[in-house]
């Protein structure tokens, strides 16, 4: 027989929130990782907050949603506190309970940008690497390391001259500006919107755009990334940040490290043999327009052993992880201003990367 629309609104409700999830939902297996990492790091979130005063959102709570956006894309916080409200998956995955207020997107955002200040996203990433599951996946010889740019939340309109020169005459939100024959640089302009923010162009025809650039670095075993940072968009970045990561590593041993053309400058493999690296990295062989061929810091020493072939096509898995970070986590753009901020934002959404893939990697291990 038909069934009958019953609208009666009952006063309680005797289903718990635990049940609306299916238990082979992908998100079961990402918050246990999420929740493992989250109880190494309560030690810090003590250090981080005071005793006095009312208390705010809960860390662990906070974290939970900034990734359930990276996740799902949601692209402002204002539409992630609506999901939150509405939404059931979301409630269960950041903890909040069936009857509980969502907060305010503001406090939310404020709550969260001054907890990704303290570097808790570099911690985070480190925890989940250091859980004992994860560390069987990764490799400890072959890594695989790349730059890649990222729009700076800042209008082409908002960089000018830093004496005030150019400012526009009258008020209003954008004064009329013709950039025809204007030659500007980082050294005479900056962005009103972010000073971190620096014009940048990929190469040659290409258009120049105020931007940062995020580096990677990549174990080459199953292409998680065991290290991020986010620099100052200049000529030399990629091969500075990339000694920064190395420096960073706890193990002293010898490994080989991928690269793509760009890192083929001769200070730069000085430096990381310096640092017990072999640098796999792709020959550039531009040629001038005199005909004359650049010459390469890469040898035949190295391009002989069958390890540099593997490490070139390993090394292509990284556009893998800006792709991802670019589409699925919005970051394309950043919705963020000054370097920290934006390094805190890429640096989480590296993590969320990696807490994607762990459970595959792991579910394949074990079958």
């Amino acid at each position: 027989m038909r069934g009958r629309e019953d609208r009666s609104d009952s006063l309680f409700s005797y289903i718990r929130l635990e049940e609306r999830v299916p238990a082979d939902h992908p998100l079961r297996a990402i918050r246990a990782l999420a929740d493992e990492v989250l109880a190494g790091l309560n030690g810090r979130f003590e250090t981080l907050y005071s005793q006095m005063g009312r208390p705010s959102i809960p860390p662990e709570m906070l974290l939970r949603a900034t990734l359930l956006q990276a996740f799902f894309s949601v692209r402002s916080e204002r539409m992630l506190m609506e999901q939150i409200d509405y939404n059931l998956l979301f409630r269960w995955f950041v903890g909040l309970e069936m009857d509980a207020a969502v907060w305010h997107p503001t406090v939310f955002t404020h709550n969260r940008d001054r907890l990704l200040e303290a570097d808790v996203a570099h911690t985070f990433l480190s925890g989940l690497l250091a859980l004992r599951q994860v560390k069987q996946l990764l490799s400890s010889d072959h890594f695989s390391v790349d730059g890649t740019l990222i729009d700076a939340w800042a209008s082409m309109k908002s960089f000018r001259r830093k004496d005030g020169s150019d400012e526009p005459p009258g008020p209003g939100r954008n004064g009329e500006r013709n950039f025809r024959k204007e030659k500007r640089s980082n050294v005479t302009h900056a962005s009103t919107t972010d000073p971190d923010a620096r014009l940048y162009r990929k190469s040659d025809g290409h258009e120049s755009r105020l931007c940062f650039i995020g580096h990677a670095l990549m174990e080459n075993r199953h292409g998680l990334v065991v290290d991020a940072t986010l620099t100052h968009a200049t000529g030399t970045a990629e091969r500075e940040a990339t000694l920064a990561m190395l420096d960073r590593r706890e193990s002293r041993h010898r490994i080989t490290l991928g690269a793509d053309k760009a890192y083929d400058v001769e200070a730069f493999v000085g430096d990381l043999r310096a640092r017990q690296v072999t640098p796999h990295i792709a020959i550039n062989g531009a040629v001038s327009k005199t005909g004359k061929v650049r010459k390469t810091a890469i040898d035949g020493r190295i391009t002989r052993h069958p390890g540099y072939a593997i490490s070139q096509r390993c090394r292509k898995r990284i556009e893998e992880v800006f792709g991802w970070i670019k589409t699925q986590a919005g970051l394309a753009k950043v919705k963020v201003r000054s370097r920290t901020k934006a390094e805190a934002v890429f640096t989480f959404a590296v993590a969320a990367y990696n807490l994607v893939r762990i459970p595959k990697l792991l579910a394949q291990a074990t079958a």
